[in-house]
């Protein structure tokens, strides 16, 4: 095995549970952090190296504007930029800053490209080693809260005969403990199908790889899986395989998972599959949005881009003058606006008028997203949920219908597409 020796003073840094927000993009090659808009164009204000910012002017520079061309971001071309998506890039995020402020800060020459490939083998080494594992199941309290409403959820959809599965890349032995904890004891007896170390996202597209029953006790046994049993635990397996035995395909499937790409993605692309996305990011937001604060200046600022869009037909001295002072105004309120949800990027899901990056694929793989499964108590089983119609650029706005907190159904498409 080999071991990297990086600097001691590195021990010194503690972890900064508020210093990053998910759906962040990172520059391997240049080693800047940064928030980039479902137009791939670059928040300014939101670029950072390590733990401190990158000035505008050097920003633009470096990518001859804000626009992060296709390439650098697309796996067809082998990008250059990386998105952090799950909840477990969050401490990656945050390694990496903070390395790369060691060496910043104590002058030391290293290669960004070497940096980053030995963090993201760092993280990965708790996860397959066990590290993560054994940390929370020695102090399960501090890191799981228990789910009695996920537990209500999960009944209410049993009783009424829907069929549950749950399919996880965790090993059966912290999976039983976890839900145990959350959901109870008789938690296996509300899934139909349990699927435990199943790989994914190889699991939806790899067709190689048979289903292998395990005991209670986590034994391996041999036997061909001809169905999949309730009160039985599978281990790996494929989604073909799986679509084969059951039969539950198309559009009467609902598959819920916290990474839109790895969970959702080829599910909703390929399968057909109805998705929905556990963003526990989104009780905070709507939270801080319905703060009379954040209203107050999201009402004005809005009133305030329409009067300086109204007034530009004006070309008199006094009407620029105060268009100008408007003009200033504005750009002065809108990274105020960030600062509610988060000091270093703002909102997980708008880069000031427009949605993020991260906002854009979200809608493209997800048919509804919410905080957590209790938001679908609020719902009897028959509700239907219809996509909220959002007027195109040629159209006029229709009237806001407020929803329900913690549950969203994603827009078609932004409103504002302009390149702040």
């Amino acid at each position: 095995m080999l071991y990297i020796s990086y600097p001691e003073g590195l021990q010194e840094y503690e972890y900064i549970p508020n210093f990053a927000v998910r759906g962040l993009h990172y520059d391997v090659q240049k080693a800047l952090l940064m928030k980039i808009d479902a137009f791939h164009y670059i928040q300014l204000g939101t670029v950072y190296r390590g733990l401190h910012p990158v000035p505008d002017e050097e920003v633009i520079a470096m990518y001859e504007g804000c626009h992060v061309p296709l390439e650098i971001m697309s796996d067809f071309y082998g990008k250059v930029m990386i998105q952090f998506m799950d909840i477990f890039s969050l401490p990656e995020m945050n390694l990496l800053s903070c390395v790369n402020d060691f060496f910043m800060r104590h002058n030391i020459d290293y290669e960004p490209v070497h940096l980053y490939k030995d963090v993201k083998e760092a993280i990965r080494d708790v996860h397959v080693k066990g590290i993560m594992y054994r940390a929370v199941d020695a102090d399960i309290e501090k890191y799981i809260c228990y789910g009695e409403q996920s537990h209500a959820v999960l009944k209410k959809l049993s009783e009424h005969g829907k069929k549950m599965f749950l399919i996880t890349n965790s090993p059966f032995a912290f999976v039983n403990r976890g839900m145990s904890y959350i959901v109870g004891e008789d938690w296996r007896d509300l899934f139909d199908i349990v699927i435990v170390q199943a790989d994914k996202p190889s699991f939806f597209n790899d067709r190689r790889k048979p289903f292998r029953r395990v005991t209670d006790k986590g034994a391996l046994l041999w036997d061909r899986i001809h169905k999949l049993e309730k009160g039985q635990i599978y281990k790996q397996g494929n989604l073909y395989e799986f679509l084969r035995l059951t039969g539950w395909r198309g559009s009467k499937v609902l598959y819920f998972g916290d990474h839109i790409y790895s969970d959702l993605a080829d599910l909703t692309l390929r399968h057909g599959w109805r998705t929905g996305a556990i963003i526990p990011e989104l009780r905070k937001e709507i939270k801080i949005m319905n703060t009379q604060a954040y209203a107050q200046m999201s009402s004005w600022l809005q009133a305030l881009t329409g009067l300086i869009e109204d007034m530009q037909i004006h070309r008199d001295p006094a009407s620029e003058a105060v268009v100008a002072e408007w003009i200033k105004e504005r750009e002065a309120m809108r990274p105020q606006t960030k600062s509610f949800f988060n000091a270093q990027f703002g909102s997980l899901f708008r880069t000031y008028q427009n949605p993020t990056y991260f906002s854009r694929r979200l809608s493209r793989f997800a048919d509804i997203y919410m905080a957590s499964i209790s938001c679908l108590l609020n719902y009897d089983l028959k509700h239907t949920f219809f996509p909220r119609r959002t007027p195109l650029q040629h159209e006029a706005p229709l009237q806001h219908v407020q929803r329900p907190p913690g549950l969203s159904v994603p827009h078609p498409r932004p409103q504002d597409q302009s390149t702040d």
